[in-house]
């Protein structure tokens, strides 16, 4: 009985029956299409999507990279904002100007990169230097970094790097503190060899800051920043227009970009928390100093009277 009952579902698999199990290879290979086909559809568009630049990437990238030329004095310096990388290609002798806001609070750092043309077009060593000038274009120094740095003949590039002072929101006007507003960068090269002039090379300039808080916090305070005319370069140079007599007009001066937090206006800051912490300490060492000069009260033998 049991091998009868064995054979028999091969028979009937070999047997009237055998349309059945034929059916479900070709059932399976539709759904199979089906499923192939679907993932084709839903996978496609999304290998595109993963594959083509993102717009809002590519815009990023384009705010950081800064701008690609320098002005070649202050009234035509390239606007630069902190966190940006600017570029530029001039000649040996050429003074490259830069300028960036600085806001109360911040202390600024230049980082420059000067790329030098191969060794064998140079005929002696160079010197290039760095310097910061205010929105009243009085000269910063600079706190600590490599302002000035000399090159080697076979020298490919020079690192140079300015810390300017903290931003103050006030000072006196002997002091010559840095004070919120626009900053430029002159790059240029000191001494150099006379058959060197002229030379190309490519520079890159950078400027980060640090938070300094309320530790150099003073009391008073400019009504705005110092933010002189700034000519736009090079969408204004490339758009004069000339008026009746045939001359040249002047490129209408741009404001320099404030800060992406604004320029700082309020009143608060973190030495406030200092100055409440103070009180508090102090109210405690009060009442902890009463507690133990009070003594103990009045004594029992002595009378009331008395």
């Amino acid at each position: 009985m049991r091998t009868a009952l064995r054979t028999r579902p091969l028979a009937t698999a070999a047997g009237g029956r055998g349309a059945a199990p034929g059916r479900r290879p070709l059932g399976r290979a539709v759904a199979g299409a089906v499923l192939a086909a679907a993932t084709l559809f839903t996978t496609a568009p999304r290998a595109l999507a993963d594959t083509s630049p993102s717009p809002s990437a590519s815009q990023d990238e384009e705010a950081e990279a800064g701008p690609a030329e320098a002005g070649t004095a202050f009234r035509t310096a390239a606007r630069l904002a902190q966190g940006q990388r600017g570029t530029a290609s001039a000649s040996t002798g050429d003074y490259l100007y830069w300028v960036f806001p600085a806001d109360t609070g911040q202390r600024p750092t230049i980082e420059a990169t000067v790329s030098l043309p191969a060794e064998q077009a140079r005929q002696g060593a160079s010197t290039w230097r760095i310097d910061v000038y205010d929105g009243l274009r009085r000269r910063q120094p600079c706190t600590y970094g490599h302002q000035e740095r000399r090159a080697a003949e076979d020298a490919s590039e020079v690192r140079l790097t300015c810390t300017l002072r903290t931003v103050r929101a006030f000072a006196e006007p002997w002091a010559h503190d840095p004070l919120p507003g626009a900053y430029y960068i002159r790059l240029t090269v000191s001494r150099l060899a006379a058959d060197d002039l002229g030379r190309p090379f490519r520079a890159e300039v950078g400027v980060e800051s640090q938070e300094t808080g309320g530790s150099t916090a003073v009391g008073g305070k400019l009504s705005g920043p110092l933010l002189p005319g700034i000519s736009a370069l090079p969408a204004a140079s490339d758009e004069e227009t000339a008026d009746e007599d045939g001359e040249a007009q002047a490129p209408r001066p741009a404001a320099l970009a404030a800060p992406e937090d604004g320029w700082s206006s309020g009143w608060w800051t973190d030495r406030w928390l200092w100055t409440a912490g103070g009180a508090v300490l102090a109210a405690l060492a009060g009442i902890f100093g009463y507690t133990l000069t009070r003594g103990s009260g009045r004594p029992h033998r002595v009378p009331p009277g008395v």
